[in-house]
């Protein structure tokens, strides 16, 4: 049974950085492309960060880029999300979610495009 679990949120102050962990269990991570995504209260759902299979095309929302870094660790069947100078308005549940694909060189950034999904973590931004 194919699993994603998030770890790593957490409460931090504004300038401050956290690292996400994506962790999968069940499958063979090198065949999904991994997005990042989330959501702040009264708000929809948005994309923040996607990786592709391999780890050689990564891409971000403008809110983030030059924040925030994806990574991943095949062999350790884990996605990261280093997340520094946070905001609060990056305050929200984050979750990762994955898509089996045969491309490679791409991913995508709406949460549509994905099959699998964890369940979140909180981050809160706050002084």
């Amino acid at each position: 049974q194919l699993q994603l679990d998030e770890s790593g949120g957490g409460l931090v102050q504004p300038g401050g950085s956290l690292r996400l962990s994506c962790a999968g269990s069940g499958f063979n991570l090198d065949n999904y492309a991994i997005g990042w995504f989330r959501q702040a209260p009264g708000k929809e759902r948005e994309g923040v960060s996607c990786i592709s299979r391999s780890g050689d095309y990564t891409d971000y929302a403008d809110s983030v880029k030059g924040r925030f870094t994806i990574s991943r660790d095949n062999a350790k069947k884990t996605v990261y999300l280093q997340m520094n100078s946070l905001k609060p308005e990056d305050t929200a549940v984050y979750s990762c979610a994955a898509v089996g694909t045969r491309i490679q060189g791409t991913c995508p950034m709406t949460v549509f495009s994905y099959t699998y999904g964890g369940q979140g973590t909180q981050v809160t931004v706050s002084s």
